[in-house]
């Protein structure tokens, strides 16, 4: 991470880690860092990290802010290089943005229950027997345990609630009951309609 090491004997060898975004400072208690000496300002400037630059911006101060001995009212700033702030100095260490993103670890569930007649009880929920198992880490879970997802216009997809992949029903999907019409037009043979020419 972008580092200010201090020169000057106020704050000497005291390390500012700055932060993704303004880092405000200043000899007011209420900048991201206090530098406390006279020739500084309440708020003196603000030092940004953004994307992969560091810059340094004036905030109106009293005796100025330098990089590397020049005046600036906002610029940008390199490893190396000196940022003055009034009569205080910094080093300014490292200029390296790091983003740390967290790993999040998915807790998997216990393995499932197995009855003597060789179902399966859900390992979520202990009473219901396992109905499901996703395509993908072959996870198995009841009814509740499967994520609904409606989509509009179009058939409910069933989402695993661990990896999110596909769950199928154990045992294949189940054929659909035909309903008392179709039933009737398999086995009854209705009168064929005749045309009025036929029946002249």
């Amino acid at each position: 991470m972008a580092r200010l090491v201090g020169i000057t004997d106020a704050i000497r060898d005291q390390v500012l880690e700055l932060h993704l975004g303004v880092n405000r400072l200043g000899r007011s208690p209420e900048n991201d860092f206090q530098i406390q000496h006279p020739s500084v300002s309440a708020i003196h400037c603000e030092v940004i990290l953004a994307g992969d630059e560091v810059s340094v911006r004036d905030c109106e101060s009293t005796n100025g802010t330098f990089i590397g001995g020049e005046p600036i009212t906002q610029a940008v700033v390199q490893a190396g290089q000196t940022l003055t702030l009034g009569e205080v100095e910094l080093f300014v260490e490292s200029t390296d943005v790091t983003i740390a993103i967290p790993k999040f670890e998915v807790p998997r569930p216990a393995p499932p229950i197995i009855l003597p007649d060789g179902a399966l009880l859900c390992p979520q929920h202990p009473q219901a027997q396992v109905t499901h198992q996703c395509t993908y880490c072959r996870e198995v879970m009841c009814d509740a345990c499967v994520h609904h997802l409606r989509r509009r216009g179009g058939k409910v997809l069933k989402l695993c609630p661990v990896c999110s992949h596909k769950v199928e029903p154990l045992g294949g999907e189940p054929k659909k009951k035909k309903s008392f019409l179709e039933f009737l037009h398999k086995t009854v043979k209705l009168p064929v309609f005749h045309t009025r020419r036929d029946r002249d």
